[in-house]
C-alpha cells in the first residue's frame, strides 16, 4: 500500500524528505481491530509536533484522523462488520492514517455521519473527542448545566475550539467567550455560537470588563498557554477550572493556590495508549457526535481542502499548521 512517512525528525517542511511516499505491506487486523480502507484524513498539530520532535527507528506514518470503509475485522470484533463506514482518531502508539489502509481498535471507532461527506467528516474525530473530554470529563460540566457561569476559550478558531464552542453552546447553558485575532477567525467563532469574541492579541481583562464580565469560572486554553497564563490567574474566579491541551515548557501553577483553582490536562490518546477501562467511551462519544451532526445540531469544521493524500499536499498542510494561521481543519481525500 502507499503511505506517506517521515524518517528523520526536525526537517523543515519545505524539504521533500520531511514527508515522502513509500510502499508498505497491507496491514492485517489484530483480534480487536478494524482494517479500514481510508477515504479521507485531516491534519492536526500533533502531526507536526511528532514530525519535528519524535525520533523514529523506521519510516513512520503520521496522521490519526480518518474516515473509511471497514474491509476486514479481527476475531473478537463485535461492534462492526465489513462494509461499515467509520471514522476515528486512532492511537498515537500505532501507525497513522496517511496511508491507503489503517488499523484501529473498534473501541475507539464509530459509524461516521451519513448527512455529510467523508471529507467533511474527516475534519472532526480527533477534535471532537478532545473537545468532548475537555468539556465533560476534565471540566466536569454536566449536559444542560452551567447557567450563570462563563467559559473562556483561548484559541477558539482552531480545530478543537471550533468543536468545543459548538458543543458548549448546544449542550450546556454556559456563556461562551471565544478568543481570536484575525477578522475571519473572529467571524468564524461567532458563527459557531460564541456569545462574545475577544482579541487574544490584546489584553483580555479590559475587553471582558467592557462586556460586563468580571471574571470567568472556566478556561479552556488550546494554544500558547504560557503567554496568557498571568492573565488567567487574574481572570479565573475562586474555585474555578483551567483545562489545557498544549505543552508549555514550564507552568508554575502555584499562583492558583490561593484561589483553589483546579488545573486539568487533556490528551485524547491517553485511553488508547493505556487501554484504560474507559476506552470504549470514545466509541460512544463519536457515535453521539455523529448523531448530533445528522440531526443538524453540529456542523463540520473544514477550513480548507488540500486535494488528494500525497506527500506534496501533506507538506503544504503541515506548513499552514506550523504558521498558526489555519482556520478550522485541513482535509485531504483519496490517493
Amino acid at each position: 500500500m502507499k503511505a506517506i512517512v517521515y524518517d528523520r525528525p526536525g526537517l523543515p517542511i519545505d524539504s521533500p524528505h520531511a514527508l515522502f511516499e513509500i510502499d508498505l505491506p497491507k496491514p492485517q487486523p489484530g483480534q480487536n481491530d478494524l482494517l479500514v480502507k481510508i477515504q479521507a484524513v485531516s491534519v492536526n498539530p500533533v502531526d507536526t509536533k511528532l514530525r519535528l520532535g519524535m525520533p523514529t527507528n523506521a519510516p513512520r506514518i503520521l496522521g490519526w484522523d480518518a474516515v473509511g470503509t471497514v474491509e476486514a475485522v479481527g476475531a473478537e470484533v463485535s461492534l462492526f462488520k465489513a462494509g461499515d463506514e467509520v471514522w476515528y482518531a486512532g492511537d498515537i502508539t500505532r501507525p497513522g492514517s496517511y496511508a491507503e489502509y489503517g488499523l484501529v481498535d473498534e473501541r475507539i471507532a464509530a459509524r461516521r455521519p451519513t448527512s455529510i461527506s467523508a471529507v467533511e467528516s474527516a475534519a472532526l474525530p480527533l477534535t471532537s473527542i478532545t473537545a468532548w473530554e475537555l468539556l465533560f470529563d476534565r471540566l466536569g460540566i454536566d449536559e444542560g448545566a452551567g447557567e450563570g457561569q462563563r467559559l473562556l476559550v483561548i484559541g477558539a478558531g482552531g480545530g478543537v475550539g471550533s468543536v468545543l464552542v459548538q458543543l458548549a453552546r448546544t449542550l450546556t447553558k454556559l456563556t461562551i467567550i471565544g478568543t481570536a485575532s484575525r477578522p475571519e477567525t473572529k467571524a468564524w467563532v461567532g458563527e459557531l455560537g460564541a456569545h462574545f469574541v475577544v482579541d487574544h492579541s490584546q489584553p483580555l481583562q479590559p475587553q471582558l470588563s467592557a462586556l460586563g464580565v468580571d471574571g470567568v469560572e472556566h478556561v479552556v486554553s488550546l494554544t500558547h498557554t504560557e503567554t496568557y497564563f498571568e492573565q488567567l490567574v487574574g481572570l479565573l474566579k475562586p474555585e474555578g477550572n483551567l483545562a489545557l491541551i498544549d505543552d508549555p515548557a514550564t507552568l508554575d501553577i502555584m499562583p492558583f493556590k490561593r484561589k483553589s483553582i483546579s488545573v486539568h490536562l487533556e490528551f485524547m490518546f491517553t485511553r488508547a495508549m493505556y487501554r484504560t477501562a474507559t476506552m470504549i467511551k470514545q466509541h460512544h462519544l463519536l457515535e453521539r457526535i455523529s448523531a448530533l451532526i445528522d440531526a443538524g445540531v453540529l456542523k463540520t469544521t473544514v477550513g480548507e481542502h488540500f486535494g488528494t493524500i500525497n506527500a506534496q499536499n501533506l507538506r503544504r498542510a503541515h506548513a499552514l499548521i506550523e504558521s498558526h494561521k489555519a482556520k478550522g481543519k485541513i482535509v485531504l481525500a483519496g490517493f
